[in-house]
């Protein structure tokens, strides 16, 4: 499959298009961003750590049944996905207090919740991606009523595959989001699952092992990113 013209740039990520109409490519840049993209940097190593991470954990969520974008690794920093006509929200898993819910709510960091919350929030850096609920989505007519059920199964059911996964490997997933799209009318999972879209705290200590780190100025991000990496066994390179 060949590499054609550049579809379209992110913050960490650009797409290119494809010889094949229902495929594209991601490169997963170096680059760093965080609070919708006012804090930016280049970190080196990243794409390629990034690219591999979500290469292991998209496949092992094919495995477990759940129907991704995810085609194969391409290279260090590229794969190819199929072409997702994707949903305008993020849909967001609570298993433990951290980040914007604790200023929305009052709570401190590390609370454990006793079942996972899940949120929809409206994908739009200009608005700081406002919180939404289901009817918000269907009044805009961004997904269907099935659509918006699926989306919430299918969220939940990835953590249920995923937390025992990082658990095994002494980490906690405290938070993650995932975006959605359509493949010829069926609802896939698209986008990326790495650090940089979820929290991964060490289970002992409690080290903050993913964008955290960049947010906080705390230092040794891709460090970060490769230990949990080499933890759940994914040889990188």
């Amino acid at each position: 499959m060949n590499k054609t013209t550049e579809l379209y740039s992110g913050k960490a990520k650009t797409v290119y298009e494809t010889d094949s109409p229902d495929h594209l490519i991601l490169e997963f840049r170096d680059d760093a961003t965080a609070f919708d993209g006012t804090k930016k940097a280049s970190l080196a190593r990243k794409g390629a750590v990034n690219n591999q991470f979500n290469a292991f954990i998209m496949t092992q969520l094919q495995t477990a049944g759940i129907n991704t974008h995810f085609v194969e690794q391409r290279s260090a920093n590229e794969s190819v996905v199929k072409r997702l006509a994707m949903i305008p929200v993020e849909c967001v898993v609570r298993n433990i207090a951290a980040g914007s819910i604790c200023k929305r709510l009052g709570l401190e960091e590390g609370q454990t919740f006793a079942e996972p919350i899940f949120e929809f929030f409206y994908k739009d850096d200009a608005l700081h991606d406002p919180m939404i609920n289901d009817a918000h989505i269907l009044a805009f007519q961004w997904a269907t009523a099935d659509e918006i059920e699926q989306m919430k199964q299918l969220t939940l059911a990835v953590n249920n595959i995923l937390k025992p996964l990082f658990a095994e490997a002494g980490i906690l997933l405290v938070d993650y989001k995932l975006e959605f799209g359509r493949f010829h009318g069926e609802l896939v999972l698209g986008d990326e699952f790495t650090p940089d879209g979820c929290r991964l705290w060490d289970a002992d200590s409690g080290e903050k092992l993913d964008k955290d780190r960049f947010r906080r100025d705390l230092g040794n991000v891709i460090e970060a990113y490769e230990d949990v990496a080499n933890r759940l066994g994914i040889t990188l390179t």
